[in-house]
């Protein structure tokens, strides 16, 4: 994968500072949800030496904070790390959080699509002036949804409520989306095939679907063009979590 920036938009002009993303195959991003650090770092060393991604979510950054991402650094400094804690509060405390990301030397981050497409500009206006920043990404509807649920919150069903967050996002100058694969498709469609897509709930080989409830193989996530797939549990469940690995990245 390459990434590079782009020009410093001008002044009042729509935002296009974009990271330029060269999609060879699917990526894969390990899910660092275990219970402690330990349990995690012992993960990391097992699968230290492939070419993955690792997600650091809100419970192992609360608890376990900056020095956690430079543990990961330590172990190999060439992993990619995903700083997902789904930002969500007014423009200001939204970019305040985007800039303080950015010394925190992680290689993408997300927010809430819907916090609105004000508070998404705000954020890449904020990081426009670093030469090198994040892979920024929109969370769309969470796959831990079903569609009664989801309209309860949103009024809408899931896939036009994802293709119009996409939408936003993407006039917001953001690199793409958080969703499941089944709206990955659709989206690409109406934004654009370089608009990334990141999806979780990630099955390999059709383990129980747990908490996720719009669930996917990685066949069906390939072949809706999906740039990232999350996987958790399939892999640190797994008594060796390295073969598990090893296998996804051969389907990939």
């Amino acid at each position: 994968m390459e990434i590079s920036t782009l020009y410093l938009p001008p002044k009042n002009a729509t935002i296009s500072f974009k990271i330029q993303f060269k999609r060879e195959a699917m990526q894969l991003c390990v899910a660092l949800d275990l219970p402690t650090k330990k349990e995690n770092l012992d993960l990391i060393h097992k699968i230290k030496d492939y070419p993955v991604w690792l997600k650091v979510g809100l419970r192992s950054y609360i608890r376990d904070g900056e020095e956690f991402l430079k543990d990961i650094k330590k172990i190999n400094p060439d992993f990619k790390i995903f700083l997902d804690l789904k930002l969500y509060d007014i423009p200001n405390t939204m970019a305040d959080a985007a800039e303080s990301i950015m010394g925190l030397g992680v290689d993408m981050f997300n927010v809430h699509a819907s916090a609105g497409k004000r508070a998404m500009k705000e954020v890449m206006e904020r990081l426009s002036c670093y030469e090198n920043r994040p892979i920024v990404l929109a969370v769309t509807a969470l796959t831990s949804f079903n569609e009664d649920e989801f309209n309860d919150v949103y009024g809408s069903s899931i896939a036009q409520k994802a293709d119009q967050f996409a939408k936003d996002a993407h006039e917001s100058g953001l690199d793409g989306v958080v969703c499941s694969a089944y709206e990955s498709a659709s989206i690409k469609n109406i934004t654009d095939k370089s608009f990334m897509t990141l999806t979780p709930g990630i099955r390999p080989f059709g383990e129980d679907a747990g908490d996720q409830q719009r669930v996917a193989d990685v066949a069906f996530a390939k072949s809706a063009d999906v740039d990232f797939i999350v996987v958790g549990r399939p892999i640190y469940n797994s008594k060796n979590p390295a073969e598990v690995v090893q296998k996804i990245l051969e389907q990939i």
